[in-house]
């Protein structure tokens, strides 16, 4: 089956739903302000910045906004996304600083826009991969792990969670954010955490997963928005969790 997050379309939605300021984004209508930002609030909700963060792995990067806001904290960050349409653009912000996009207005008019990697970013710290998240190459261990709304799009997630023990330094930190929308499209059912007719929640399917290896720090709720048109936005909650690696 296609990839469908390699459509042009879904390029420029991304690009507006990680790097738009409110203004562009509300176009002067009663958008919710508290739900813009979603790629940026993820690591400033979430991440514990006491302590010192040498590298920082952001799983389900999509368009890059989170791995550049991770820069900001940590040393070495490295991106991956498993749309190589995605990780092109990633990647040419990245080099340029910004980038030229479009989202439909209505119809058939689209609205210009330019994505920006905020100045104060070093942006040279983040290397951009394509890669699979369940089917990662070796990477190493990392001081934080990041895998906002990832959960829920993947065909088998289990094989992912499984794989974070390895990723997180003893002591890191790692940082989930889902709505738990499970989709047959995305993830067959027998592959969803929980969520059906007698069985857990999806929260607490996670959480038996990860308790062997994992403390839960914090739970937070993280509304989104992704603009669809001028006029029609998807809203979703996800449920942020800050787990520490025993």
């Amino acid at each position: 089956m296609p990839n469908p997050y390699e459509s042009r379309r879904l390029v420029g939605e991304y690009l507006f739903f990680h790097y738009a300021s409110y203004e562009e984004a509300s176009g002067g209508l009663p958008v919710p302000r508290e739900a813009w930002g979603f790629a940026e609030r993820i690591i400033t909700d979430l991440l514990n910045g006491d302590g010192p963060i040498d590298s920082a792995l952001d799983v389900g990067c999509a368009v890059g906004r989170s791995s550049f806001e991770l820069a900001q904290r940590a040393n070495r960050v490295v991106g991956i996304d498993y749309s190589k349409a995605f990780i092109d653009a990633a990647k040419t912000l990245q080099a340029a600083g910004a980038m030229s996009g479009k989202v439909l207005a209505e119809g058939e008019r689209m609205q210009d826009f330019v994505a920006k990697v905020p100045a104060a970013i070093d942006r040279k710290r983040v290397e951009f991969l394509v890669a699979d998240a369940t089917d990662l190459p070796p990477l190493g261990s990392f001081d934080a792990v990041l895998a906002a709304n990832l959960i829920c799009r993947l065909p088998e997630p289990r094989k992912f969670l499984e794989r974070l023990p390895s990723l997180v330094k003893s002591g890191g930190q790692l940082l989930l954010a889902t709505p738990f929308s499970w989709l047959e499209e995305f993830t067959p059912q027998e592959h969803w955490l929980g969520a059906r007719p007698d069985y857990p929640s999806s929260f607490e399917v996670l959480r038996q997963i990860l308790e062997p290896d994992f403390e839960l720090e914090t739970t937070k709720n993280l509304p989104f928005l992704i603009r669809e048109h001028s006029r029609k936005f998807q809203y979703g909650i996800s449920l942020g969790s800050r787990w520490r690696r025993r």
